[in-house]
């Protein structure tokens, strides 16, 4: 096996010299690449991202030559640990992610390793083609990632694994030979010593594989070059997890897409009768049979009655053809319960639910948290019930608790764990329960890895499942094709053990100290952290992400340190002190950190919700403590004071702002980008126009019909139209106003840019205000939705030790809501227009949209609102050396959608930042729904 070489600063030089793409050997980039999905961290030496094959071929004779290993990695989805390694990361998502031809006369594409599924599905789509593979993470992994794992999806009853789906391959092998793999033996095709490897083992070969288990991939696949198989070379190269040679283009199969789907949804009493239904549901020709219990189902999910479902999607030359199969199968079922769901935007959310599932399952109903290590292994489908009893019954023996969902209809289980991974005693019970498991595997005739591959996490049990005898010929195959052992080591035959490299392991043993409560993770910090497992969700573009938010920063640069998982990845090498070794004053972090505009959008995006928002204020409290701060941090994190000073005097300080020489000077001073128009002051503020019909204080209450009206930084000196016409609608509705008797503040600026220290005092100032009315128990509307969430959520992790924070989080509505619970009965005016616009990031993630699309209903406003965020996202637009970034933003689906806006149609913005953004970038005036509102009160 090769040996690292000590001096990697001669290694850079030397792979600079030889690659024409990047070589990054910074702190930065090796934190992003010590861990995959899996449960296991190594350090790489650096990382390299090849332009092409003779870039890859460059880069393995310098590695070869220093004596370093290679790592080939695509999305870093891998969940067995095989992405992970100490050598030199080959990144193929750069550069090498083009697809190069795509057949449709013949049904193949031609694609480099990098190219991410849906990109795929997405080019051959238009020819009525599909690829037929689709894992769960078809929204970042790569080609390149599904045939090193084998990977297979939901729909490989149907259409088979990649392994099924692969015409022939190009690759290098780390000695710097070029293969052109595929079926039957060809001169030059394969390296020295695998035809008589082949010959001299077929008695081996023929016996020593199960049969009848569609989802094998467990070892190499050695099996497919039998004389029999036609030695079909790619087959057997699909699996190989990156130990044998470097993939730089493949051929794959593709096939006739469905023109139509629909998808019956089976209830049964619990998982184990679901998995037993499922094999009998085959021969009705289904694309899918997917299998989960209740407790990855969400609260009011709908479907049919019992403890666990089935998801049997069926497809068809017309959508009565489909949903006509699909009702043949809820009558041939012996469920509790059935339905049909035929519409395509039903189906999406049952599907995305499923696909979710893989984050979500990493934490258990009472938050405790769950693991992979005993992921993917897979059964004869005849099997499957009986086998998950047993499962059943050893989790209990070993006092753990998982929960199973996955492919039914191949036998394929996934699961996540709630192993004690950061103690010695849970490791210890880890490997025992792994040991243990493999044995129940092995006895129903099964494969330890029946998708993501074996890797580190299940290698070391391999002889469990082949023998001594057959796991030493895969050790010979490997050392046929890689006989200096510089292909991913350690992976698959020779395994590292299983219960070695535990990215927990480097983690802090108590609390850091921290500001945040972290009411979900215990109060820990580490362990917020550790709710990114590495499924990268963020990881994709708005068209995979079906119009949510994450990751706007990502989408906008494509750059892996400007993911919430890329973050949270520096979060957790910051932790551990070894790769980021700066602590809280870590540049790598506060680099990665710049970019992010605290949407919140993972808040509930995220399969597993993680809140860089919250962590991004957390390091930038501990960052700046006893320093000078970016001026932008002083201009902007204290504007409510700034406002409020200039108040008095907005007409001379706007009639300044358009004196472009002192514009300039202040942008330069405030640390603002030179590129932004300062917003205007209002003449008078909303507080001020307040004082003439209501003065200080309440209205008579309305039993009922009363709600606080909180008048926000944003709303009261710069936006007063939308507070006069919230007035005026909630007057019209008959429900009584309340005014805070002095002034409030929700202390979102001070938060966004890490002051916590001010914002708690301002937001204790805010309780000590407010305290009177909370006896009121009423609602209190915020017009501002980034204020509502931050009333929401910072104020009760801010001041966890306050119970009024609570109480006053408790009581925050959105226009729409109060409106909905005061007024239920009252009907708003018929406005009769379409719409386009945003729904604000921070009421997507926190607040929830369902009030206000319930009363544009009412009022005649049709239509869809964009996703995503806008970009300018309060201070972060606005801050010099920000602004391309929030205008990308802007790009990914707001501006698209005003653009395409029916003519005639009204802009609806609530957040101040939307309307600014679409106001400086696109000319266009947004308005709040209680603005459009109010003009109809008028007009009927």
């Amino acid at each position: 096996m090769v040996e690292h070489t000590r001096d990697t600063s001669e290694l850079a030089r030397a792979l600079n010299a030889a690659v024409g793409g990047e070589v990054d050997f910074s702190a930065a980039a090796r934190a992003l690449t010590t861990m995959d999905a899996s449960n296991y961290r190594r350090v790489p030496v650096g990382v390299v991202a090849p332009r092409d094959a003779d870039d890859v071929a460059a880069a393995l004779e310098v590695c070869r030559r220093h004596g370093v290993p290679v790592v080939p990695r695509g999305g870093g989805t891998s969940i067995a640990g095989q992405a992970t390694g100490t050598g030199v990361v080959l990144d193929f998502t750069r550069h090498m992610n083009t697809i190069l031809h795509v057949d449709p006369e013949a049904g193949t594409a031609l694609v480099q390793p990098g190219v991410v599924l849906d990109r795929l599905q997405h080019a051959v789509r238009p020819h009525g083609l599909v690829f037929g593979p689709d894992p769960s993470t078809h929204s970042r992994c790569t080609l390149g990632g599904m045939i090193g794992n084998n990977s297979c999806g939901a729909h490989s009853v149907a259409w088979g694994t990649t392994a099924d789906n692969v015409r022939d391959l190009s690759v290098v092998t780390y000695s710097g030979t070029r293969h052109h793999l595929a079926r039957g033996r060809q001169p030059g095709s394969t390296p020295p010593g695998l035809a008589e490897l082949v010959d001299g083992s077929l008695a081996l070969l023929r016996t020593g594989f199960p049969a009848g288990l569609p989802r094998r991939i467990s070892g190499y696949a050695l099996d497919a070059l039998l004389p029999e198989n036609g030695v079909d070379l790619a087959r057997a190269f699909c699996g190989s997890e990156g130990t044998l040679a470097v993939l730089t283009e493949a051929t794959v199969r593709l096939v006739d897409a469905p023109a139509a789907r629909a998808l019956a949804v089976l209830g049964y009493p619990d998982e184990s009768a679901a998995a037993e239904a499922a094999a009998g549901l085959l021969p009705h020709g289904p694309l899918t049979v997917e299998g989960m219990a209740e407790d990855l189902v969400p609260t009011g999910h709908g479907l049919p009655r019992g403890g666990a479902w089935l998801f049997v999607e069926t497809g068809g030359a017309t959508p009565a053809e489909a949903k006509g199969r699909a009702e043949r199968i809820v009558r041939a079922a012996d469920a509790l319960d059935g339905t049909v769901v035929d519409d395509p935007a039903a189906m999406r959310v049952l599907w995305r639910v499923r696909e979710d599932a893989s984050g979500t399952a990493t934490r258990m109903p009472d938050g405790g948290e769950a693991w992979p290590g005993w992921e993917d292994c897979a059964v004869p489908p005849a099997r499957l019930g009986a086998y998950l009893r047993e499962f059943r019954a050893l989790l209990a023996e070993h006092g753990l608790r998982g929960t199973p969902y996955g492919h039914f209809g191949d036998g394929c289980i996934h699961v996540r764990i709630d192993f004690d991974l950061l103690t010695d005693d849970g490791v210890r019970r880890f490997r025992a329960f792994s040991e243990q498991i493999a044995d129940l595997v092995v006895a129903h005739g099964g494969s330890l890895s029946g998708e993501h591959g074996d890797g580190q996490a299940r290698a070391e049990l391999l002889p469990k499942m082949y023998g001594d005898e057959l796991v030493a010929l895969f050790g010979r195959f490997k050392d046929v094709w890689d006989p200096a052992g510089g292909m991913n080591p350690g992976m698959l035959v020779r395994p590292h053990p299983l219960d070695a490299g535990l990215r927990f392991a480097v983690l802090p043993d108590r609390p850091v100290d921290v500001v945040f409560g972290y009411p979900h993770d215990g109060g820990d910090f580490a362990g917020a952290v550790r709710r990114c497992v590495g499924v990268a969700k963020c990881r994709t573009t708005q068209a995979a992400a079906g119009g949510g938010v994450m990751c706007p920063s990502y989408r906008a640069t494509g750059e892996e340190q400007h993911s919430t998982r890329g973050r949270a990845r520096l979060l957790h090498e910051m932790l551990a002190g070894e790769v980021v070794t700066g602590g809280w004053r870590s540049t790598e972090v506060r680099d990665a950190l710049d970019l992010c505009l605290s949407c919140k959008g993972c808040r509930s995006d995220c399969p597993v919700g993680v809140d860089m928002a919250t962590y991004k204020a957390e390091f930038l409290h501990h960052h700046y403590a006893g320093r000078r701060r970016p001026a932008a941090h002083y201009a902007m994190g204290r504007l409510p004071q700034w406002l409020r000073f200039a108040a008095p005097l907005a007409p001379a300080v706007n009639a300044l702002g358009r004196v472009r020489p002192l514009a300039a000077l202040a942008k330069r001073i405030g640390g603002i980008a030179p590129e932004r128009d300062l917003p205007r002051l209002a003449p008078q503020t909303f507080r001020g126009w307040l004082r003439g019909p209501m003065g200080e204080r309440a209205e008579v209450l309305r039993e009922g019909r009363t709600a606080v009206l909180w008048p926000d930084t944003f709303t009261d000196h710069l936006s007063p139209s939308v507070g006069r016409a919230a007035v005026r609608v909630m007057e019209a509705a008959d429900i009584g106003i309340v005014l805070p008797p002095g002034r409030v503040c929700c202390g979102i600026t001070y938060v966004s840019t890490g002051q916590l220290d001010r914002a708690r005092k301002v937001m204790r100032h805010t309780l000590d205000v407010m305290e009177p009315l909370l006896e009121l128990d009423v609602p209190v509307v915020v017009l501002e939705p980034s204020c509502a969430a931050a009333l929401k959520t910072d104020l009760p992790e801010l001041l966890g030790d306050d119970p009024r924070s609570a109480r006053l989080a408790a009581t925050v509505r959105t226009f729409a809501q109060a409106l909905e619970e005061c007024a239920p009965d009252w009907t708003p005016p018929h406005i009769g227009r379409p719409v386009a616009g945003q729904t604000h990031c921070h009421q997507h993630a926190v607040l929830g949209d369902a009030a206000e699309r319930r009363l544009r209903e009412k009022a005649g406003l049709n239509g869809e609102l964009s996703g995503g965020c806008c970009g300018l996202a309060g201070n972060f637009g606005f801050e010099r050396g920000h602004y391309e970034v929030s205008v990308a933003c802007a790009e990914d689906q707001l501006l698209p959608a005003v653009r395409s806006a029916a003519t005639g149609a009204e802009l609806l913005a609530d957040g101040f930042s939307c309307r600014t953004q679409l106001d400086q970038l696109a000319g266009r005036r947004a308005r709040h729904l209680a603005e459009v509102l109010a003009e109809g009160l008028v007009a009927r």
